[in-house]
Parts: C-alpha cells; sequence; structure tokens
C-alpha cells in the first residue's frame, strides 16, 4: 500500500470516529464561578480566591471567576445578580445575606453559595439549616448566644453601669433578630438597653453624641449599611468616646474598639470548599449550611489609648488579637 494511500485512509477513519470520542479528547470547558457582593469589600474576595486555590483551582486555567460588586449601592443587587446569572456560571458565590437573597432571586437552577449570612432562614434563604432543600446553601455568621455574648462582654467594660445601647438598622432584617437576641440578654443580665437606628451617614454622629451622654457603651450590629460606613462608625464612637463592641475584625482593623464573632475572612475561605462540593457534583439541597464554631476576641489598644479607656486586664487575658 502507498504511503499516500493509507494516510488517506486513516483520514477518513478519523472523520467517522464517534462524535463522543472525538469530543472527550478535546479540552474540557472551564467552569465559571460568579461571585457578587454588597460591600466591595477587596480582601474578602481576595480570601475566597484564597481558598480556591488551596483546593488546586487556578483562575484562569481550571477556573474562570466573573466578579460583581455593588460597591455599597445594595439596590445595585439585582441587576448584578441577574447579569451573573445570564452568564450561566456553575456556582453564584454571595457575600452576605443582601446578595444571597439577590442572587437565589435571580435563579432557581443556578447553584448560590453565601459566604455568611446572619439569618438565613429568616431571610428566606434556606428551608432549614440541616436541609437547605432549594439551589441556596452556605454558612451563618451567628451562633447560639452569641449577640449576648457581645453585650455581657460590652458589660465588662463597664462594670458600674447598668445602661447600654444597641445601634442597628430596622430594615435591614437579619439586625431585627439581633436586637430582640439582645433585648433577651439585657434582661438577662439586667441591663437596660437603649434603641439607636441609623439609615443616612448624617445619623452616625448623632448617635454617639446621644450614647455618649447617658450610656456605658453600645453593642452595634452589623449589616449592609453599617458594614459599609463602619470607619464613619467607629470614628464617631471615638470621637464621642462611647465604647463599642462590633461584630467582626474588620471593625477593630478599621479602629473599633472591641470586636468579637466569626472571622469573615475565614469564612470566605471556607465558602471554596462548598463550591468544591458543587463542582464536584453535590447538590445545594443536600448540603447543610454550616454555623462557626470559632470566635474571635479583638481589642484595639490604640482606639483605647486615644479614648482615655483602660482595658480590664481579664478581658484582655482572653483576647485572641490585640492592636497595638
Amino acid at each position: 500500500m502507498q504511503r499516500r494511500h493509507f494516510l488517506g485512509i486513516l483520514g477518513g477513519a478519523a472523520s467517522s470516529w464517534p462524535t463522543a470520542f472525538r469530543a472527550h479528547a478535546q479540552p474540557a470547558e472551564v467552569p465559571v464561578i460568579g461571585y457578587l457582593d454588597a460591600s466591595g469589600v477587596a480582601r474578602l474576595f481576595e480570601a475566597f480566591q484564597h481558598g480556591l486555590r488551596d483546593l488546586g483551582y487556578v483562575h484562569g486555567r481550571t477556573i474562570m471567576i466573573e466578579q460583581r460588586s455593588a460597591a455599597g449601592q445594595a439596590g445595585r443587587l439585582p441587576d448584578l445578580a441577574r447579569e451573573l446569572a445570564s452568564l450561566r456560571p456553575k456556582v453564584i458565590v454571595a457575600s452576605g445575606s443582601p446578595a444571597a437573597s439577590a442572587a437565589k432571586n435571580a435563579t432557581t437552577a443556578i447553584p448560590v453559595v453565601f459566604t455568611f449570612a446572619t439569618d438565613p432562614i429568616g431571610a428566606g434563604l434556606v428551608a432549614s439549616l440541616a436541609r437547605p432543600g432549594g439551589n441556596v446553601t452556605g454558612q451563618s455568621n451567628q451562633g447560639p448566644g452569641l449577640v449576648g455574648k457581645r453585650l455581657e462582654l460590652l458589660a465588662e467594660m463597664a462594670p458600674r453601669v447598668s445602661r447600654f445601647g444597641v445601634v442597628w438598622t430596622p430594615s435591614f432584617s437579619a439586625n431585627q433578630v439581633d436586637f430582640r437576641e439582645m433585648q433577651a440578654a439585657a434582661a438577662t443580665l439586667r441591663l437596660v438597653l437603649d434603641s439607636f437606628e441609623v439609615t443616612r451617614v448624617e445619623d452616625i454622629d448623632g448617635v454617639f453624641k446621644q450614647a455618649a451622654s447617658r450610656l456605658g457603651g453600645v453593642a452595634v450590629l452589623s449589616g449592609p449599611f453599617i458594614f459599609t460606613h463602619r470607619e464613619f462608625v467607629v470614628a464617631a464612637a471615638a470621637r464621642h468616646k462611647v465604647p463599642a463592641i462590633y461584630y467582626d475584625a474588620e471593625y477593630s482593623e478599621a479602629g473599633g474598639l472591641l470586636s468579637y464573632g466569626p472571622s469573615l475572612l475565614d469564612m470566605h475561605r471556607s465558602a471554596a470548599v462548598f463550591v468544591d462540593k458543587i463542582l464536584r457534583g453535590a447538590k445545594p439541597a443536600d448540603l447543610p449550611v454550616e454555623q462557626p464554631t470559632r470566635f474571635k476576641l479583638v481589642v484595639n489598644m490604640k482606639a483605647a489609648n486615644a479614648m482615655g479607656f483602660t482595658i480590664p486586664s481579664v478581658l484582655l487575658g482572653r483576647a485572641d488579637q490585640i492592636i497595638e
């Protein structure tokens, strides 16, 4: 058989190979992961990417990440979520409750993983923590007794005072749950609790000015508005010398006196584990929502010194991190 004739036969045979075999020989499609957030905090997105890298995923090679951020303008989230859903990603990762709600409303087919949500059942994200039931799962940043523990720590800062305050945004449903928990904790601790609602940046300074005149300190409930404007919040607390405790280290690192809660950075890293399971075939409905088991107490000594506060030695001894 002549060489030219043999190659012709080979070429004809190749063209008749089964389609499935030829498709298998082609490079696999790189899965797209969507990432949606309300606040635009870069380090949280970077922590999620770090979690993916720890699992062997490489952006641009084994996965593609499409990020959309509302940059503090929560009203943009629905449009951004629909935009991400139109790209048909394998998973949408949502940073925080508002982003998760927007992603859930944008699609019932694409799996959604929330990096953290304060009240995932109350927010309508899942049917239950053990069995989410739909296309959404993730992690809660709230654990039993956590809100009350923050009030207890605040009271340790001013043991001779019985009147404290809570700064919150009533329009954020998770804040309503936390506020009720804090009221219950105050009753147990025999403390009086004043409510301070903030809905505009212009409200912040006046709230802390009022608190300074009659309270031993305030607990600040986190949410999209307060978190976005956390630097204004901690600056107002410092200006009026009001002891305040916050949700997580992001606030202490911005100048807040105390914070107690799970690490949002760790939660964004561990969200990658959910993504990995889903890419391997797991269904969100079968992945229980995880609750935090580790909490971090951060004390900002720089803030304490600037405001003239003495942090009790017992509290310092329990701190996981002290910012000098």
